[in-house]
């Protein structure tokens, strides 16, 4: 087993409970975990407000508390409990409702009887509860209180950055997300392998040829933030960019291709993975993280995703099963050395 497998798995343990979304304290607290790891990891503040292309930087949710209770005063579906239960960015609710209307606002993962459905609505005021099958059918009665202590503040989207300077200023780019709660593989999984990767690179290669540039974003809206203030840079220095989620489980070894097909980052990636025993490939018209951003038409550049099974292809994906028994040590370890080759 790779010798930081162990210690990658711990840090998935410790981050796991922290409640995370796009913008909000979990996210900050989830990075200055891992600038523990990382300390010369830098912190790029963007104020809520600000556009970002045709974007705009959404204000802080910050959650407090959540539940639905029953006639009988007993409690369901608490954020206390599991952090998945709520609608991520749910506005404050506060009041007594009919049972049909309350189950208009309860999601459920219809393939199966245990699972809490992850389900967000970053950009739009709403609200509502996750609960599994099992959990929404064992509702009793008619009337129910439901409670959502949040709150909306103008604060910061938060970006962790590093920068191994190498040689030359043409750069190898890595990029991860943090900002879904307790799910394992689909979130975690990456910023701990990318933090590893950074750990090896540091100690083994002490001049490089060329830059390493890593960031650790919230998905989607941080690559749009990031690329909005680096696009000119990024364009004349990467050579070749990985995008890293859901490599701790041990089904597949999968690149999702760059726009371009056959940029250097595909080309390195495809070498590293493609003898492996259950090895996928995906075009770049099957995206749906990041990559979508940095190979999206006017960016264009060469960044192709690596995951062990892909986002969205595995049952426990977006679910409360995406759990700690999803991933393993050695899982991960064999995808830092996916990266590191």
């Amino acid at each position: 087993m790779n010798s930081f497998g162990k210690k990658m798995y711990q840090w998935i343990v410790d981050l796991f409970p922290i409640h995370r979304s796009i913008v909000g304290p979990g996210f900050k607290n989830s990075l200055s975990y891992l600038k523990k790891i990382n300390p010369d990891m830098k912190f790029l503040d963007f104020p809520s407000g600000k556009k970002v292309f045709d974007w705009t930087i959404p204000e802080e949710w910050h959650i407090y508390n959540s539940y639905i209770s029953d006639q009988n005063g007993k409690k369901h579906a608490e954020f206390k409990k599991n952090n998945l239960h709520i609608v991520s960015h749910s506005i404050p609710v506060n009041k007594i409702i009919s049972r049909k209307e309350l189950f208009k606002k309860i999601h459920i993962d219809s393939t199966s009887n245990n699972a809490i459905p992850y389900i967000t609505s970053f950009y739009e005021k709403n609200w509502g509860f996750c609960m599994s099958k099992k959990q929404k059918d064992a509702l009793k009665g008619n009337k129910f209180k439901v409670l959502v202590d949040s709150k909306f503040v103008k604060g910061h989207l938060r970006i962790g950055e590093i920068l191994i300077k190498g040689k030359k200023k043409k750069e190898i780019f890595f990029s991860t997300y943090l900002c879904h709660p307790s799910l394992a593989n689909n979130e975690l999984s990456g910023p701990v392998v990318q933090s590893a990767l950074i750990k090896k690179i540091k100690k083994k290669y002490k001049k490089t040829n060329f830059s390493y540039r890593f960031i650790f974003i919230p998905e989607t809206i941080g690559s749009i933030t990031y690329l909005n203030k680096n696009l000119k840079l990024l364009k004349k220095n990467i050579l070749a960019g990985f995008n890293i989620t859901c490599v701790g489980d041990n089904r597949n070894y999968t690149i999702v291709k760059s726009r371009i097909g056959n940029s250097l980052a595909d080309v390195a990636l495809i070498s590293s993975i493609f003898d492996k025993k259950n090895y996928k490939e995906f075009d770049f018209t099957e995206k749906g993280s990041d990559e979508r951003q940095y190979c999206a038409p006017n960016i264009d550049l060469p960044v192709a995703t690596f995951c062990r099974t892909k986002f969205g292809n595995y049952p426990e994906y977006h679910t409360s099963l995406d759990n700690l028994n999803l991933v393993s040590p050695k899982s991960l370890g064999e995808s830092l050395e996916i990266l590191e080759n």
